[in-house]
């Protein structure tokens, strides 16, 4: 593989149902992606371009070839580094109303013990402005860098609301734009890829457990360890997100929805009015206009 075979990515944002919009796509034989998110561009640049292509098994065979790092739409250097080494690279972001976008990033990490019970430190702007709660949600700034370095059509925005409304035509959109045949298109998975209520051990017992995790994951497959850990977890209690963090949210997130509905041709103010359909796909998804 050299970097030149490299023929999209998916860029994010995370907690979009991106790793759904992955495991559909790779259901077509033609298309190949590493099924763990690699963040090269991002997180792990210093590793170099030999270890990214050694994740690709070697040769394309034909095949469609691809990545998902949900990193690449929040982490600014990652988008000068992708447009240096992949200029030609199809991009992909699916993004999420950003109120629930953040609000779904904050329990996965609380479900990890990796956040903390008070939810307001993380996504009260008055306290989280600027960590990677809000952050993740600034897609009209995200967005932004990307068009500044590749031409518009080479990037494809997806809404995950319209996935929710029809899944078949959303991986739809994908395929004609990876310019696939539409004759032979795979069927779509259940758009529930993951699921946060699943019973897992409690966030505070994870986070003590932590230091032991590395002994731990050496017995993940043997019996007896499975039946111990089944005495330990039960369903998530997750903070609520009130009506007033909410609208406060809303309010962070105004000016940056506005130009990002200005930039996509679609009537986002849904998002921040708390219903997550409003703006449906009602023309051509992923038709930019940038400035």
């Amino acid at each position: 593989m050299e970097m030149d075979e490299i023929d999209f990515l998916i860029i994010g944002a995370a907690k979009s149902a991106t790793t759904w919009l992955q495991k559909s796509l790779v259901q077509d034989p033609r298309i190949y992606m590493p099924s763990p998110e690699l963040h090269y561009f991002s997180r792990h640049y210093d590793r170099g371009d030999q270890w990214y292509l050694s994740n690709f098994h070697g040769e394309k065979n034909g095949r469609l070839v691809g990545e998902k790092s949900n990193s690449y739409m929040d982490t600014p250097e990652a988008c000068s580094r992708i447009s240096e080494k992949l200029p030609r690279a199809l991009l992909i972001a699916q993004l999420r109303n950003p109120v629930d976008r953040a609000y779904s990033d904050y329990c996965m990490l609380y479900r990890r013990g990796e956040a903390g019970r008070d939810i307001a430190r993380y996504l009260d702007p008055r306290q989280g402005a600027g960590g990677r709660f809000l952050n993740g949600g600034l897609y009209f700034q995200q967005l932004q860098r990307y068009l500044d370095r590749f031409p518009s059509d080479q990037l494809l925005v997806l809404l995950y609301e319209d996935l929710k409304v029809d899944a078949h035509v959303q991986l739809s959109r994908v395929r004609d734009f990876l310019k696939l045949d539409a004759n032979v298109a795979s069927a779509p998975l259940p758009t529930k890829v993951k699921d946060k209520a699943e019973p897992v051990v409690h966030p505070t017992l994870r986070r003590l457990l932590r230091p032991l995790k590395p002994v731990a994951a050496r017995f993940r497959d043997n019996t007896g360890f499975k039946n111990l850990r089944s005495l330990f977890v039960g369903e998530v209690q997750y903070a609520p997100l009130s009506t007033e963090l909410r609208d406060r949210m809303a309010d962070y997130y105004a000016a940056e929805t506005e130009k990002l509905g200005a930039l996509v041709g679609r009537d986002l103010t849904g998002w921040l009015r708390g219903r997550p359909h409003e703006g449906a796909h009602r023309g051509n998804a992923g038709a930019l206009h940038p400035s």
